[in-house]
């Protein structure tokens, strides 16, 4: 199931155009951690931004208080799980080994970026950039559009703007619950999308490469 006759996780027809989006979201989340790096305050966008969404009022403030538990260990681990067994009764082994990978790799690499950029809110103990809960429910988005992409076999630039647009959705989803509840400045979120962005089609290539060596091994200890 997981040998070279299993779908891709990554499509071929993608790889041309998310290579340089993935390169592209890079270069962003490495300048943002740049320009505010051991800030303690929002920046000037941060601000407006934030005097845009003051003053939510209760319905509202419920609505981003469930969006921000999806990104919470309990939430996200049950939007893994839900996933992952999604992705096995399709007999996609590779995309369950994506979700469990990329989520990992995504958080992680969020966590390391929160260290090395120094850059915190509501004091020194909570570092901010880039925003985690953004970088996590961004990768589950992405992983879920890959696999409808390859099980529609949808062309280069439907697939694309599947996988885009799904990213977007769940981005600013959760971007806006973390800039509504004051737990991220809205930068913060903008690189958390650019994260996930980065590392998802990265660890994708990565699996299909694995997954592929691995079968061409199984194949010739048969022979």
């Amino acid at each position: 199931m997981t040998g070279r006759s299993a779908p891709a996780v990554l499509p071929p027809s993608l790889r041309v155009w998310l290579g340089p989006i993935a390169a592209l979201a890079a270069l962003v989340v490495v300048v943002l951690g740049v320009r505010y790096a051991g800030d303690s305050g929002p920046g000037m966008v941060d601000a407006r931004i934030w005097a845009a969404v003051d003053g939510m009022g209760s319905p509202w403030r419920h609505v981003a208080s469930a969006t921000d538990f999806l990104g919470e260990p309990v939430g996200a681990a049950t939007l893994v799980v839900a996933t992952v067994t999604g992705c096995l009764l399709l007999r996609s082994p590779r995309a369950a080994v994506l979700v469990v990978v990329g989520a990992s790799m995504t958080v992680g690499t969020a966590t390391l970026l929160k260290s090395l950029v120094g850059r915190t809110i509501h004091g020194a103990d909570n570092l901010s950039y880039p925003s985690g809960h953004t970088a996590f429910l961004t990768a589950l988005a992405l992983v879920v559009a890959l696999l409808a992409t390859g099980r529609l076999g949808l062309g280069r630039t439907a697939g694309t703007s599947l996988v885009l647009a799904a990213a977007l959705v769940a981005g600013a989803a959760m971007g806006w619950a973390q800039v509504a509840l004051g737990a991220h400045y809205p930068t913060d979120v903008l690189g958390g999308w650019c994260t996930a962005l980065a590392v998802i089609p990265a660890t994708a290539w990565l699996v299909d490469r694995l997954a592929d060596r691995l079968a061409d091994a199984g194949r010739r200890e048969r022979h």
